[in-house]
């Protein structure tokens, strides 16, 4: 198994894990946990394609600047997932810790938590077919 191919697994399961926690309407644990599965997701694709992922969080754009060496069937798909990992980087203390003046648990809600569980789901999906499986 590549490195890619395991950034891919570990997408995957986290995926059922933000399912439960979406039904349990922990939104503010679904917003946190939907961007890992992006990052993982994207990082898969960029080592897929031969690209070593930057250590932050947000590598939307790089993969928007190596779109060229991606499958053509995953473009139209780019700008949205790259818009989808700006938004979730900046979220990412929030939705776990919070702040004095911005509870999580208060601030987060379905529609939120139900946009990032979107991307995520859109995340995978595109990483699966850029990257082979591994079973």
């Amino acid at each position: 198994m590549t490195l890619a191919q395991s950034y891919l697994v570990k997408a995957e399961k986290r995926m059922a894990a933000l399912r439960v926690l979406m039904q349990e309407e922990a939104y503010s644990d679904v917003v946190r946990e939907a961007q890992e599965v992006v990052e993982l997701a994207l990082k898969g694709m960029l080592r897929q394609i031969g690209v070593e992922p930057p250590k932050q969080h947000d590598v939307g754009a790089l993969l928007l600047e190596h779109r060229d060496r991606l499958p053509k069937e995953v473009h139209e798909d780019l700008p949205q997932l790259a818009k989808a990992s700006k938004w979730l980087r900046k979220e990412r203390e929030f939705s776990f810790y919070g702040a004095d003046d911005f509870v999580p648990t208060d601030e987060y809600g379905e529609d939120e938590a139900r946009a990032a569980l979107l991307a995520a789901d859109l995340a995978v999906r595109t990483a699966a077919r850029v990257i082979p499986s591994p079973r």
